[in-house]
């Protein structure tokens, strides 16, 4: 493999783990932060020497395509994006600015700037959509339901299209929900493990929730970001699902979290009514066959390992 590699989103969840497997490696990693004062941020402490940024605003044109240029990259992570899919009915013409459009102008950088460089995209499940049959494969018909899933399509065929048209090594991780204690505390599981961290620390006695029925496929950041490493290493760029293979509810998640903890789910979760969103018509769940046979992926957390590290990171924080 090269020496040097881009990761853009450097500072969140998957690109902070993702640098510290590249610098545990000896590859020469170089990150792109919106703020010089980002490089900073508590998920880069381990990697923070190790690491050259780069101050810009992604959303501002020709920021990426220079940043490719003075780095000149032979591997490129995108892994900055929107995350939070909500928040994508509240602005959907900013969500296809900062998935879609970027993607295409990371297309024209690598073609003009680096168009050897080894290149994998993250993608979302979320193009699927609530109605496609379970479990998604790569080849599965895509409609999805909302903006931030619209433009996860764009960008995925964009990626495929540059792949065929101009031979880059462009290949798009479709990426299922995949948690760490660097998660952020909007998305279920960190909100379920900070809870009941703040239960068994005695400064909360119960909290609420939606659906606890709903099925999601959860897997480990590290173990997800150690797959798009296997993507950009493999000598043959193509779409790849990283996924658990296995759904899980809500509920199955709250035991998880409470056992951790040694405590009793009933005796602090309620149902809150308001929270409740509509069934999907078929769980969200991925096949990773794909991965597995092709690139040799395996995860190597269990869902259980996965949570009780959430809930013990969450309870030394408010200690």
């Amino acid at each position: 493999m090269s020496g040097r590699a881009l990761i853009t989103g450097i500072s969140g969840q998957d690109g902070s783990y993702l640098a510290e497997l590249l610098c545990a490696e000896g590859v020469e990693v170089h990150g792109i932060v919106r703020r010089a004062r980002d490089a900073a941020a508590p998920n880069l402490e381990r990697v923070h020497s190790q690491v050259t940024f780069h101050a810009g605003d992604l959303l501002a044109r020709g920021t990426l395509r220079a940043a490719v240029a003075a780095v000149d990259p032979q591997e490129i992570y995108h892994l900055a994006a929107p995350a939070f899919v909500p928040d994508s009915w509240l602005a959907p013409a900013d969500t296809v600015h900062a998935i879609a459009t970027l993607t295409a102008e990371l297309i024209e950088a690598v073609r003009g700037d680096a168009p050897r460089a080894r290149v994998v995209v993250a993608g979302s499940r979320e193009m699927f959509g609530g109605d496609a049959p379970s479990p998604q494969r790569e080849d599965t018909p895509c409609l999805p339901t909302a903006p931030y899933g619209v433009a996860k399509l764009a960008a995925h065929r964009l990626a495929g299209l540059a792949r065929a048209h101009d031979g880059l090594h462009l290949s798009s991780a479709i990426l299922y929900n995949h948690e760490s204690p660097r998660r952020r505390p909007q998305f279920v599981t960190r909100k379920v493990t900070r809870a009941v961290a703040a239960i068994a620390e005695g400064l909360e006695q119960r909290f609420s929730l939606g659906d606890l029925d709903a099925i999601r496929d959860w897997s480990a950041a590290v173990d997800v970001v150690g797959g798009m490493r296997l993507m950009g290493a493999a000598a043959e760029p193509d779409d790849y699902v990283l996924a658990s293979g296995v759904g899980r509810t809500v509920r199955e998640l709250l035991e998880v979290a409470f056992a951790a903890a040694g405590l009793e789910v009933d005796d602090h979760v309620e149902v809150d009514p308001a929270l409740v969103r509509p069934h999907e018509a078929t769980p969200a769940v991925g096949d990773p066959s794909k991965a597995r046979e092709r690139l040799g992926w395996v995860a190597r957390t269990s869902f259980e390992e996965l949570i009780a590290e959430m809930v013990a990171a969450d309870r030394a924080l408010l200690r």
